[in-house]
């Protein structure tokens, strides 16, 4: 079976990350400077990059793959408020994909998708006010039309005439958008790949999100958020003002307290003058549009009701956010059919740099777009050459050594502190020592990730029926370690260190399956503590025809941990 990330998964983060890379550094231009309908611009950059990228990349399933790794990339924005926008990423790339389904890979198909994805904006920007506000949002816009059509002594009814005044225009920047793509990916038919082999970049500054490394990330919290926020709304509309205005205060209080971003949200300008305005507006609207049903307090309150609805939101799903980046959470999602996502986005991760380098600014884009997105979008194949080059590279192994007890485990393990302050993403397994009165008496396996430990070797203990020598091999211990190697075949980790390799691997049992099959798995490096006596042995047993040595009698780990860098710097991770 193939481990390898699939093609059409390379293309999609190529393609996503290409619109992530517009939507970081062009988003936060157009957001910095207050431009009108910027959420438009951004979706019409996007269609512009997928419909083109499709003249070249003709597979099916890469438009909604791209949704996906652009609304996760998005991840990465320095905006505090992603799901919006991610929803807005994932539903206009689905729209097209379906659109190119049913019409073909046509002028029809490429422009009724992008009227679509961009008439999308308008259809979640209606959702998002009454997601926030509630139902009540709806009759402050009929009432407030109705003393509009008063006022003008207009006779037809006029409830819908702004919708569909604003799909129109939505629908037109699609159709200007798909016209674009199209020219866009016509000239990109005989572009030749670009080359890559030479570019420098360096990482841009205040582009990606700084996580929150001393956060205590909690599964129990995550389901608490969204107990609190489901609270939240039964307290909306079953409780007097008095009863879910001091809740939903201390709610907040709560997650201000945990969570500094849900903090943030409140301290914005903009959400207290959304807070005025929308208290004023409905208590103006049931008061004088409707006469003698609403009173202006009883407005005043509704107004009250909808801003603590749209706080609980807001505010919610900024810590949901924040719970979502659990390590646990990344990694049971990557266990599910979704198992090529995170390769695809570590991918997208080491690309964006380069290709928001290339982004031009949003000037430049204006005075010439055809040209700009031929420039930017035209290096995709050359960046996909160079990953298949990359993929195909032969793995690395080292082989750590020396004589018995005289400190191989010890030295994996300040191996793996110095590959995690270099930010290298390393797995494996490492085998403790238990000593009594300076006896051996077994062994624990312990997963390099997680530290889960479990007992894997005993001395006198019926904890299996294989025996080893004098241990008894213990069932639970085997197999964990058989999981956690086999599942570091679709990880994206590129060290994944193998401890005491000995006499039940050489006879085909303990770790020898694992080793084998990640000896097979590009993008794998492989380190392995092997006694002196068994480093031959080992090579022959494995086919390892080529192996970098390291006697730790005669190295330190630092020295060695400088020397696998520079030996695995061609592959995916710095």
């Amino acid at each position: 079976m193939n481990q390898q990330l699939s093609e059409k998964w390379i293309k999609a983060s190529i393609a996503g990350t290409i619109w992530a890379a517009s939507e970081i550094v062009l988003g936060s231009f157009l957001h910095n400077l207050r431009i009108p309908f910027s959420g438009n611009i951004l979706t019409a950059i996007g269609l512009v990059i997928l419909i083109s990228i499709s003249y070249i990349w003709t597979e099916r399933g890469l438009f909604w793959r791209a949704g996906i790794i652009c609304a996760l990339m998005k991840t990465m924005s320095p905006s505090a408020v992603i799901f919006g926008p991610m929803i807005a990423i994932f539903s206009e790339a689905l729209l097209l994909e379906f659109s190119v389904r049913l019409l073909g890979r046509t002028i029809a198909g490429y422009l009724i998708g992008s009227m679509l994805a961009m008439s999308w904006n308008l259809f979640q920007k209606i959702a998002n006010y009454i997601i926030y506000y509630g139902a009540n949002i709806i009759e402050v816009y009929n009432n407030l039309l109705k003393f509009a059509q008063k006022q003008l002594n207009i006779q037809t009814d006029i409830v819908w005439l702004p919708i569909i005044v604003l799909l129109i225009i939505f629908a037109l920047f699609g159709l200007f958008a798909g016209v674009i793509g199209i020219i866009t990916g016509r000239k990109l038919l005989h572009q030749p790949a670009t080359d890559f082999s030479g570019f420098k970049y360096e990482q841009p500054g205040g582009i990606l999100r700084k996580t929150e490394s001393n956060f205590s990330y909690s599964i129990i919290w995550l389901i608490a958020d969204i107990v609190l926020i489901i609270g939240s709304f039964f307290l909306l509309n079953y409780t007097t003002w008095s009863v879910w205005s001091l809740s939903i205060t201390g709610i907040i209080i709560i997650w201000s307290l945990r969570y500094k971003r849900a903090l943030r949200q409140l301290s914005k300008p903009k959400f207290w003058i959304f807070f005025v305005l929308i208290t004023l507006i409905t208590a103006f609207a049931f008061s004088k549009a409707q006469t003698g049903e609403y009173s202006w307090q009883q407005g005043l309150m509704t107004g009250l009701q909808m801003n603590f609805r749209a706080a609980v939101i807001i505010v919610g799903f900024s810590v949901l956010g924040t719970e979502l980046y659990n390590p646990a959470v990344r990694d049971y999602f990557g266990k599910t059919s979704f198992k090529n996502l995170p390769l695809a986005m570590e991918l997208s991760v080491e690309s964006l740099p380069l290709f928001i380098a290339s982004i031009p600014d949003f000037k430049t884009l204006i005075k010439n777009p055809v040209s700009i997105f031929y420039k930017v979008i035209s290096q995709a194949n050359g960046r996909l050459a160079e990953i298949k080059k990359k993929n195909t590279a032969p793995n690395k192994v080292f082989i750590i050594t020396g004589s018995v007890r005289e400190g191989k485990t010890t030295f994996a393990k300040d191996l793996i502190e110095f590959f995690k302050k270099n930010n290298i993403s390393t797995g494996g397994i490492i085998s403790e020592r238990l000593m009594a009165d300076s006896l051996t008496t077994g062994y624990d396996v312990v997963n390099i990730e997680t530290g889960e430990k479990t007992i894997f070797l005993r001395q006198n203990e019926g904890c299996g029926s294989e025996k080893i020598g004098k241990f008894t091999i213990c069932s639970d211990g085997l197999a964990m370690g058989r999981t956690v190697l086999h599942s570091l075949i679709m990880k994206g980790n590129i060290i994944v260190i193998i401890d005491e390799v000995g006499l039940l691997e050489l006879k085909g049992r303990g770790w020898s399956d694992g080793i084998s099959e990640l000896l097979k798995t590009p993008a794998k490096n492989i380190i392995l503590t092997v006694r002196s006596t068994f480093v031959n042995d080992v090579k022959i047993k494995f086919g390892i025809n080529e192996a970098i040595i390291l006697n730790i009698s005669e190295t330190n780990y630092l020295e060695a941990g400088r020397l696998i860098m520079e030996n695995i710097k061609v592959l995916y991770k710095k």
